[in-house]
């Protein structure tokens, strides 16, 4: 296959599967009912904290802007998923593909880093409630969204332009759904070190979110086995669990989809799109759910 340079005329080919072409306007089904409850359950979640002056507290705020990157994350793969299953339509121009992947790893980082900072709040409120408010004003907390969501544009802006750089045959065949950086990448047919050492820099920030949130439930844990009583033990612990399953739908795709990026080579294809459908279907539309169970003051009904 010959090496094709002109980036603006370059096609990838996005498809979730060769083999299941016959079946994609069933497949279609499920995942529009997931993205719609996923876009529904957010936006709901947005308007409740908005309206309800009772919400207007930092938690609250840092499941806003969880919810911000979620509907996001679900509208950034939600043109290109629909084109496939709904009109077997699977070519994508290379520009395109390359927003689309800097808006998905974008939003992805953004979660990562809400989630961490959500973390600490909940150390926080554990450790020292009585400052807790004096401490993250809505000022702050604000600051520190804006701060988090410049770090994860910084971290993922220069992935287009690397890629941009490569060289790619006429069409090449993506294993996803969606443009992802490595998938894009494992695609050039010229030397791409320079993305693969960045990538793996991108990865070490992803896992230093994780090892973070790690140490701040070990504190977490620490502060608890503190506290004489049991009642108020469980008490505190409860206030996290909300958290525990977000980080858990969240960071477990993640990692299995990296680990048969990397290991995995002979692993069957549908496996590959089942978990890179799974890395961004599953956390916008758990996470409502989670929330809206787990948090007394959201009224079960108006979410769920």
């Amino acid at each position: 296959i010959s090496i094709f340079n002109p980036i603006n005329n370059l096609c990838f080919i996005a498809e979730p599967s060769k083999w299941l072409e016959y079946a994609h306007i069933w497949i279609s089904i499920p995942i529009c009912c997931m993205y719609l409850a996923a876009i529904l359950g957010n936006c709901t979640i947005l308007s409740v904290i908005k309206t309800e002056s009772s919400l207007h507290e930092p938690m609250y705020y840092f499941l806003s802007m969880l919810a911000l990157s979620d509907l996001g994350l679900s509208l950034s793969s939600l043109p290109t998923i629909l084109r496939i299953f709904l009109f077997n339509a699977p070519e994508i121009s290379a520009n395109a593909c390359f927003a689309q992947e800097f808006f998905i790893h974008g939003f992805t980082a953004m979660e990562s880093s809400i989630l961490l900072i959500t973390s600490f709040d909940r150390f926080l409120a554990i450790h020292n409630p009585l400052r807790y408010s004096s401490v993250l004003t809505t000022v702050r907390v604000a600051q520190i969204g804006i701060i988090f969501s410049f770090k994860s544009i910084l971290l993922v802006l220069p992935f287009p332009f690397t890629l941009r750089s490569l060289k790619y045959c006429k069409k090449s065949r993506l294993s996803h759904s969606y443009c992802l950086r490595q998938d894009v990448m494992k695609l050039a047919c010229s030397d791409n070190r320079i993305d693969v050492i960045y990538g793996f820099f991108g990865a070490l920030c992803l896992m230093a979110d994780f090892m973070l949130i790690v140490v701040s439930y070990i504190l977490i844990l620490r502060t608890v086995l503190g506290i004489a009583s049991q009642k108020e033990q469980l008490k505190a612990l409860n206030t996290c669990v909300s958290h525990i399953c977000a980080v858990i739908i969240f960071y477990l795709p993640i990692l299995n989809l990296a680990i048969v990026h990397r290991f995995a080579r002979h692993v069957s294809p549908l496996f590959n799109v089942l978990m890179a459908n799974v890395l961004l279907l599953v956390p916008p539309l758990m996470n409502p759910i989670v929330y809206c169970v787990k948090t007394n003051y959201i009224d079960l009904l108006n979410i769920c």
